[in-house]
């Protein structure tokens, strides 16, 4: 017998008793809404679980479940006017997951999530930014202490586990000796977007924000009905990701190193599947695909820093390098997409001799990141496949 109420539908829905091709009495139906930004128009479709007589189909899984955002400051911010960065102007924001009047994005679907940041350092002052989770729980930090004149741009990125209702936001220093640049540019930018999301088997669903009136709260995103039980089972297990830091510096010795060691780390954000060992700081590829890594090192006082980014046993694939030695402290990024095979390792290399060294602390200055963007074709069966 089909449910008769559209609670009743979302009950049997979430516990996994509505029959695909299941006829209710409730329809989805498309609002669009237009708001335009810098002369470029957006459009967003709010689906909403309305009542009429025209009957749909609910499925097993919720593929609607995205979040996603990325925000752009335009001026900047001065040490002790504000204590989370917030921004004027909002590219992206899928899900409505971010307030761009507060600075904070708030989780309402439970998962992996990715995020980076780039701040300006304004003349003649210090940079600290942190980006940090509910509240005081630093994650990453972008830092430079060079007190000059000149402008330039710091960067940080790491892939963190939210559940809802976590927030994440950007904590700069109330200090008068701190602040930010940006300008119509801008120097100043943050994003976030879900990789992967816990498994739906287990998950509710959590509105994020204010509903218009009329529309039920509690409406999950609507079903594809082409994607089964099956593809979501199968996606589940495609999935690789891992982000790490560490919280203390290594630095070169004069000795003669016959064997290039591997980066390691001691602080696990995030390792789905289990591919990274942080002991041997290296990623070993157990699916087959197109994979995304970034990673952000600390340049420490009176040495140079050179950092490249291996796959094998020494091929080069990216690197990062400053070959200043003053005291000062600063950092540098890099990030790139590799295609990787079953069994190909990565891992990061740090310069081994006395001039070289890598900055870390509890403000985790050195992070790594990396994950599956695309899985081999060929390594997913048919099983795996959607229809």
């Amino acid at each position: 017998m089909p449910p008769k109420t559209l609670h009743d539908s979302i009950q049997l829905w979430h516990q996994g008793r509505l029959p695909m091709g299941m006829k209710t009495d409730y329809d989805l139906k498309g609002v669009a809404f237009w708001s335009s930004s810098g002369g470029v128009f957006f459009l967003t479709v709010l689906l909403t679980c309305l009542v009429s007589i025209t009957p749909f189909q609910i499925g097993p899984v919720m593929p609607g479940f995205s979040s996603a955002f990325s925000a752009t400051r335009s001026n900047s911010v001065l040490g002790g006017s504000q204590r989370a960065v917030t921004f004027d102007r909002l590219l992206v924001n899928v899900g409505n997951d971010f307030n761009p009047d507060t600075g904070r994005f708030r989780c309402r679907v439970p998962g992996a999530y990715y995020f980076a940041f780039t701040v300006g350092k304004y003349p003649k002052k210090l940079l600290s930014v942190m980006l940090v989770k509910n509240g005081q729980e630093v994650q990453a930090m972008a830092y430079n202490e060079f007190k000059k004149q000149g402008r330039k741009v710091q960067s940080q990125s790491a892939m963190i586990s939210l559940k809802p209702m976590d927030t994440v936001w950007l904590l700069v220093q109330e200090s008068p000796d701190y602040a930010l640049y940006s300008n119509a540019g801008p120097y100043i930018t943050f994003t976030g977007y879900l990789v992967y999301p816990e498994s739906t088997s287990s998950m509710g669903y959590l509105n994020n924000h204010l509903t218009p009136p009329g529309i039920r709260s509690d409406c999950p995103p609507p079903a594809d009905p082409s994607y089964s039980w099956r593809d979501r089972e199968a996606t589940e297990k495609l999935r690789s990701a891992f982000s790490v830091a560490r919280t203390f510096s290594i630095l070169g010795e004069s000795r003669r190193h016959h064997k290039r060691e591997a980066l390691t780390f001691d602080v696990e954000y995030v390792n789905i599947g289990g591919h990274f060992n942080k002991s041997s700081g290296q990623f070993t590829c157990y699916i087959p695909g197109v994979y995304f890594f970034a990673f952000t090192v600390g340049k420490h006082p009176r040495r140079a820093v050179s950092v490249k980014l291996m796959t094998g046993r020494g091929e080069v694939q990216a690197m990062v390098f400053d070959e200043d030695m003053s005291r000062k402290r600063e950092m540098q990024s890099q990030s790139l997409l590799l295609p990787l095979k079953t069994g190909d390792v990565v891992w990061l290399y740090s310069q081994q001799d006395e001039r070289y060294a890598v900055y870390s602390n509890q403000g985790r200055y050195t992070t790594f990141t990396g994950f599956l963007v695309y899985p081999e074709l060929d390594f997913m069966s048919t099983d795996r496949t959607f229809h």
